[in-house]
């Protein structure tokens, strides 16, 4: 993985912007700390940050082809197979990398490339004779990609951060970026930021950007299909296209290992790689995370019932791993929140945010790339929302359904148009969602809720997931996102993918005989949050320094007598903020995350 930037620009001679180009690549440094490249002409320059991963000596970028040169981040899991293709049209190559694979693939297809990788990426080719750029985007948005354009200049860059130093961008938000913030957050709609004058390139999706104008293209999407097979047939299709997007997924020449949780999801990734490894005589090594006197503080629920750590030495034992068990201390999670902050340029997913932040620098210690068990639960129905029916068919985000938390700390009458703005998000979501006319009314229903929870909650997710993981120079891939899996979950029946009426149950039965039957059916846990009060105390402090700030722009927003009130009555606070994990304290959290952002970008807010 990598960081990219560029600007175009008819008006500046793009020579004579050197501290502008050092700034903007140093801003992308932990995203590729090994290698930086550069190439600058006078009205382009392409901005690239290597994270060596394959082909160590010889892929370093910018890299050129003919016309055409490229900045590139990701990874391509087909890369063999399109490399055969073009060679077969008699391209040669150089290199064993996949971005020169990328790069020849778009020489061959230009557009049309796109749709034949399977990975994840965010790049961008610029055609030198044309003068035009190229921007694309993997299917499912693993890999970001934002962009600005100010008059006759356009700049692109995998972090936002990286656009504020571009001439004439501003870090004004307006009322449509607050009501992201405060009425959508930690999710944001897709194709916005925060930020008024930068725009994030949706996933599946190209760009191209000529004498000032932009043309943006869809390349893929979900489309409703028949399914013609049995119960059993799915099972097996099911554990086919998992295995095999795992498997593809550990081609690497630097260390790699697995995040292990105990739960579904990694430990059938870590079972499937440690059976790989154990084909070349390795032995894998997996990782989890916990905190300081978790075990003493834990409080079950409907939404964790139980805690990961009783679970993961019995399924690293089971497939033979190397374990490595981080704990972390709270008080630094909580001051971790203000570096996570400044990782996204945004407000975000507070400690579940800090907590992998400081998870992935502990694992960067001794590997370079790992793989985790992200968006399952989206794909095959994992989350409670999908089976509760009293929530199922609400016409709302089913992990905010009240804005009851958001409103208990806005001053009264900011942002009135707040629900409006959160209705018209949801709606606009199921307009395009594809069915077919033999759907009932609960599979309809179920695509739709597919869809919502693809392009919002694990949009959260995959940000959460790259943006910490990068802040520390570690990779991280996530297998269930292979397209294939997606595209194949999309036209299952309900009735199957549900199978036993339980939450991800075909995926439970596909891998019954590759695990532990006490670890394929235990009740789904997300991702392990702290219960200790220390961080709980440690945020107050942080939070009470905020609310003295007379300077401070949210004094204008955020009603300080209302968080102050739920401080001091912590359990006050009854509606879940966003999902699972976030309640009072990561509500707390959130505040302080607001106004790290807005100090430390100098943030203008248009009301």
């Amino acid at each position: 993985m990598c960081g990219i930037a560029g600007i175009l620009s008819d008006s500046i001679d793009l020579r004579n912007e050197k501290e502008c180009i050092d700034k903007i690549s140093s801003s992308l440094r932990m995203r590729g700390p090994d290698a930086k490249g550069e190439y600058i002409l006078p009205d382009a320059a392409l901005i690239h940050r290597r994270l060596a991963v394959i082909d160590v000596e010889r892929g370093a970028q910018p890299m050129r082809f003919g016309k055409y040169t490229i900045v590139y981040n990701g990874e391509l899991y087909n890369t063999a197979e399109v490399r055969r293709e073009l060679e077969g049209h008699g391209y040669k190559f150089d290199t064993d990398c996949d971005t020169e694979v990328v790069l020849k693939a778009f020489h061959m297809w230009h557009e049309r490339s796109a749709q034949k990788f399977n990975g994840i990426f965010a790049y961008g080719v610029y055609d030198e004779e044309e003068r035009k750029l190229f921007l694309c985007r993997d299917r499912i948005g693993v890999k970001p990609l934002y962009y600005a354009q100010v008059g006759d200049t356009f700049a692109f860059a995998s972090r936002i951060e990286s656009l504020l130093y571009v001439k004439g961008v501003e870090p004004v938000c307006s009322r449509e970026g607050l009501c992201e913030i405060f009425m959508l957050g930690p999710a944001k709609t897709i194709g916005k930021t925060v930020f008024k004058q930068i725009k994030e390139l949706p996933p599946a999706a190209y760009m191209y950007y000529k004498d000032g104008k932009t043309i943006v293209q869809k390349y893929w999407e979900l489309t409703a299909q028949p399914f013609s097979e049995t119960g059993t047939e799915a099972q097996e299709h099911t554990h086919a296209l998992v295995s095999d997007a795992i498997r593809r997924q550990l081609v690497s020449d630097v260390p790699l290992c697995t995040f292990l949780s105990g739960g579904l999801d990694s430990s059938i990734i870590s079972k499937v790689a440690s059976d790989y490894y154990r084909e070349g005589g390795k032995t894998l090594s997996t990782y989890s995370v916990d905190y300081v006197d978790n075990d003493k503080f834990f409080e079950a629920s409907r939404f964790q019932p139980n805690k990961d750590s009783d679970y993961i030495d019995l399924i690293a034992d089971y497939i033979g791993s190397d374990h490595h068990n981080v704990v972390l201390d709270n008080t630094s999670v909580a001051q971790a929140l203000i570096k996570a902050t400044e990782a996204r340029t945004c407000p975000g997913f507070t400690d579940v945010d800090s907590s992998l932040l400081l998870f992935c620098k502990e694992v960067k210690k001794d590997y370079t790339v790992c793989l985790s068990g992200e968006c399952a639960d989206e794909i095959f129905g994992g989350y409670p929302w999908y089976h509760r029916k009293e929530i199922l068919f609400e016409d709302t985000f089913p992990w905010a359904r009240s804005t009851a938390a958001r409103r208990g700390i806005m001053r009264d009458g900011f942002l009135p148009e707040g629900e409006d703005y959160v209705l018209q998000a949801y709606r606009d979501t199921l307009k395009d969602v594809s069915k077919l006319d033999s759907d009932t009314a609960l599979e309809k229903r179920m695509r739709e809720m597919f869809v919502l929870n693809m392009n919002w909650f694990m949009q959260t997710l995959l940000v959460r997931k790259d943006v910490m993981s990068m802040e520390s120079s570690l990779e991280v891939r996530v297998p269930f996102c292979d397209w294939r899996i997606v595209e194949y979950a999309y036209n299952m029946p309900w009735s199957i993918k549900a199978y036993n009426g339980r939450e991800k149950g075909i995926l439970r039965k596909a891998f019954e005989n590759d695990l532990p039957e006490v670890i394929t059916w235990r009740k789904k846990s997300p991702y392990p949050k702290t219960f200790n009060p220390v961080y709980l105390n440690e945020v107050c402090k942080m939070v009470e320094g905020v609310l003295t700030d007379s300077t401070s722009p949210l004094c204008e927003m955020i009603d300080g007598q209302k968080v102050r009130a739920i401080m001091r009555e912590p359990e006050s606070m009854t509606e879940p903020w966003y999902g699972q994990l976030m309640r009072t304290p990561q509500v707390l959290a959130y505040v302080l995350q607001i106004y790290v952002w807005a100090k430390k970008y100098n943030v203008e807010f248009e009301y």
